[in-house]
């Protein structure tokens, strides 16, 4: 689903929409619509074309939820604000959110992607994507560890931290659906990796914490799992941790 400009509906309600291997979700249930992650600025175009699909437009969207606030995750964040959408982060991340590339990662990003050159390849998608070009939102810290968010579907708010101090996954308990962001992928942009993992220390504040994060996600039971990069994972959140734990930090 990443890989190219398009977007799929996962499981009902639940369309995912990739560009340039940046996945966000629009979760439409009978309430209203939510945006989980707010892509690259391309992402627009397509997030376009799957509300035309479903009879709406931007302003019908009722929020916006960030899982944090990376570059990759907020690019469209703020044209959406601007059309009266609500934006929410947990509040770690609100300072993120503002200036999306001010962060330090456990390991310098240039040095970490040059002896990983299966990682040029997204990274360059990512940059073609807008990637190098995206502005910071206000975003409201409304996001509270172990509460709903209020927002359509009422998804529950699970502190994930690590990926940032502020990450958050959101968990669908009457569908089972994870909306897991960067605390577990399937994709590695800085590696070119495929399978379940944490992200790279390239873009990861603490991979320990990050490592200790997977727990929460697998206390959920999840049966499908939505990632901020690569596919979906539709056998359960289980089996993804063991494999990401398996992995481990790189």
């Amino acid at each position: 689903m990443s890989t190219g400009r398009r977007w799929t509906e996962v499981v009902p309600g639940f369309f995912g929409i990739g560009v340039a291997d940046v996945n966000c979700y629009l979760v439409k249930t009978a309430d209203g619509m939510t945006l989980f992650d707010a892509g690259l600025p391309r992402s627009r175009g397509v997030l376009r074309v799957l509300l035309g699909h479903l009879g709406a437009d931007e302003a019908d969207i009722d929020a916006v939820v960030l899982t944090h606030g990376h570059f990759d995750h907020v690019g469209v964040a703020r044209g959406l604000r601007a059309e009266g959408v609500s934006v929410f982060v947990h509040p770690r991340d609100a300072e993120l959110a503002r200036h999306p590339y001010r962060y330090r990662p456990a390991a310098p990003r240039v040095p970490y992607v040059l002896t990983h050159p299966r990682g040029i390849p997204p990274i360059t998608r990512m940059a073609l994507a807008g990637a190098l070009n995206v502005r910071g939102v206000e975003a409201q810290p409304r996001v509270t560890h172990e509460h709903p968010v209020d927002a359509p579907g009422t998804p529950l708010a699970l502190w994930t931290p690590g990926h940032t101090a502020g990450h958050c996954a959101y968990f669908f308990p009457d569908t089972g659906v994870l909306v897991a962001g960067d605390a577990l992928v399937t994709l590695d942009p800085y590696t070119g990796e495929a399978g379940p993992q944490i992200v790279a220390r390239a873009a990861t504040a603490d991979t320990a914490e990050a490592m200790d994060s997977l727990d929460t996600l697998a206390r959920t039971g999840a049966r499908v799992v939505l990632p901020g990069h690569g596919a979906p994972i539709l056998d359960g959140v289980g089996p993804a941790v063991a494999a990401a734990r398996r992995r481990g930090p790189h």
